[in-house]
C-alpha cells in the first residue's frame, strides 16, 4: 500500500513540478512557445497511441478493435460536447479575465480539461497493475506517465496565464490534474476487477479526447505564428522520445 501511495503522488507531482517549471518559463516567445506545445503534442500523440489505444486493443480481448475505436470516438465525441458548453465555465474566472475573450479561455478550459480526463484513467491503469500484484508492470506504467506528465504540466501555465487566470487560480488547476490521476490510481488499486473490465474503454476514451485536443488545438495553436516547420519537427521528436521510452521501459 505504500508503494501505491507513494506512485499515486508521484504520478500526480509529475504534473505540478511540471506546472512549476512552467512558471519559470511563462513569458515564452510565440515562437519557443509553439515549440514547446508541439513537443509537447507529439508526447501526447506518442502517449495516445502506445501508452492508450494500443494497450486497449490488447486488453480488450476478442472485442478490443471494436471496444478501442468506440472509446476513441466517445472520447472525441465528450470533448467535442464539453466544447459547447465550455462558454458557460467562464464565470467562474470572470474576476481573473475581464480583458481577454471567451473564446480564447474557452479553449484552454476545454486543454486542461482535457489533460485531466485523460490523466484519470492513465492512474488507474497504474492502480491496476499493483492490485493485480504485478509490481513491476505497475511502476514501468507509472514512470512512462509520470515522464509524460512534466511537459504536460509546463504547457497549461502559459496559455492559462495568457488568457488572463490568475497565478494562483492556475497553479491550483494545475494540481487538480494532478490529483486527478492520484485519484485514479487509487481507484485502480482498490477496485482491481472492476477496474479491469472497463480499463479498455477508458483507455480508448482517454485515446481519443488526447487525439481531439491535439488536432482541434494544439496544432492549429503551434502553426498560426509563422513556425510550422520547426513546430511539425518539435512534434516528430516528442513522439519519437516517448516512443523510445515506452521501448525502453517494456
Amino acid at each position: 500500500m505504500d508503494k501505491v501511495l507513494l506512485t499515486a503522488l508521484g504520478v500526480g507531482g509529475a504534473t505540478v513540478i511540471g506546472a512549476l517549471i512552467g512558471f519559470i518559463f511563462k513569458n515564452l516567445t510565440h515562437k519557443f512557445s509553439d515549440i514547446v506545445l508541439s513537443f509537447a503534442a507529439g508526447v501526447m500523440l506518442s502517449a495516445a497511441v502506445f501508452g492508450l489505444i494500443i494497450p486497449s486493443l490488447e486488453d480488450g480481448g476478442n472485442w478490443g478493435l471494436l471496444i478501442a475505436i468506440i472509446g476513441i470516438f466517445a472520447g472525441a465525441l465528450c470533448l467535442n460536447l464539453i466544447d459547447k458548453l465550455v462558454p458557460h465555465l467562464h464565470k467562474m474566472l470572470e474576476p481573473d479575465c475581464e480583458s481577454h475573450s471567451n473564446k480564447k479561455l474557452n479553449k484552454v478550459l476545454l486543454f486542461v480539461l482535457a489533460i485531466a480526463i485523460h490523466n484519470f484513467p492513465e492512474g488507474i491503469a497504474a492502480g491496476v497493475g499493483f492490485g493485480s500484484d504485478n509490481t513491476a508492470k505497475a511502476i514501468i506504467i507509472a514512470s512512462g506517465i509520470a515522464l509524460q506528465n512534466i511537459p504536460e504540466g509546463m504547457v497549461i501555465i502559459g496559455p492559462m496565464l495568457s488568457a488572463g487566470v490568475s497565478k494562483k487560480k492556475t497553479l491550483i488547476l494545475a494540481m487538480l490534474t494532478g490529483l486527478v490521476e492520484v485519484l485514479g490510481t487509487l481507484i485502480g488499486y482498490f477496485a482491481v476487477k472492476v477496474a479491469s473490465i472497463i480499463l479498455p474503454f477508458a483507455l480508448a476514451f482517454a485515446g481519443g479526447t488526447m487525439l481531439y485536443v491535439i488536432s482541434d488545438e494544439m496544432i492549429p495553436e503551434t502553426h498560426a505564428h509563422g513556425s510550422q516547420r520547426g513546430a511539425t519537427y518539435a512534434l516528430l521528436f516528442g513522439f519519437c522520445l516517448m516512443l523510445v521510452m515506452d521501448v525502453l521501459l517494456g
